[in-house]
């Protein structure tokens, strides 16, 4: 009796039951279980045959508020293809505060503390938008490949940008999409978890990964295993200060 009144007092406040959510996933033949300590949820699933792991819960990053949904997968990606895409108003604001950093007591360089994907907006080139004007409105981009960001972005990952502005990304919220250190990653602001949305941001994060597959074996070098534990490659990402991650 007392383990059923501390699991009944556990429960409230927490929020829905995610119940939709679950089911969603328990149809496309994913895992879900709900985030220790923190408000949130895991999703495991795989694409051809290859582990990715969704989350979503408190965000890891200041410029998310509320909650994040966070995607990620080990590729095995050529380490030295670094490319990075996201929401145009979050682009102009991480620019601006890498300016003022910059500015700040005469620096001349970001310190380690700084994300990825600030620090990059600084050192890459951006990768140009100029074949759809629907992309430039609403995206940006940098790459320390030349060639391999804009080859990412054509074709499927083009396509599937511009139908989410029109549905999960119509009103422009904070969203990364990036590789890593071998791996791809995509962290967006999403207040409510919405199975459509949730669907969605799975599947545009799919097509990235399969575009970004396509790219680094155009590159002609050999591609490594998928052996990696995807579990270190979001905890490698350390948390914003006072934010906990899940």
């Amino acid at each position: 009796m007392l383990g059923s009144f501390k699991g009944f007092f556990a429960n409230q406040g927490l929020g829905p039951d995610f119940a939709d959510i679950s089911a969603w996933a328990k149809r496309r033949g994913h895992t879900f279980k709900r985030a220790r300590d923190v408000f949130g949820f895991v999703i495991d699933g795989q694409l051809e045959g290859k582990p990715w792991r969704l989350e979503w819960g408190p965000p890891q990053r200041p410029y998310i508020e509320g909650h994040e949904l966070r995607l990620r997968m080990e590729l095995g990606l050529p380490p030295d293809m670094q490319m990075l895409l996201m929401s145009r108003p979050l682009m102009e604001l991480l620019e601006k505060q890498a300016f003022e950093q910059f500015t700040k007591d005469n620096q001349t360089e970001l310190g380690d503390a700084t994300p990825e994907e600030t620090r990059w907006l600084v050192m890459f080139p951006k990768i140009s938008l100029a074949g759809s004007k629907l992309l430039r409105a609403n995206f940006g981009g940098v790459s320390s490949l030349p060639h391999e960001g804009p080859a990412w972005l054509e074709g499927p990952l083009a396509h599937a940008l511009e139908r989410a502005t029109g549905t999960f990304l119509k009103d422009a919220p904070p969203m990364v999409l990036m590789t890593l250190r071998g791996r791809a990653y995509l962290r967006m602001q999403m207040t409510n978890t919405d199975e459509t949305d949730v669907a969605a941001a799975e599947n545009l994060f799919a097509i990235a990964c399969t575009e970004a597959l396509r790219v680094g074996k155009a590159r002609g070098e050999q591609m490594p295993s998928f052996e990696s534990t995807i579990t270190s490659a979001w905890q490698s990402l350390a948390p914003a200060k006072g934010k906990r991650g899940i």
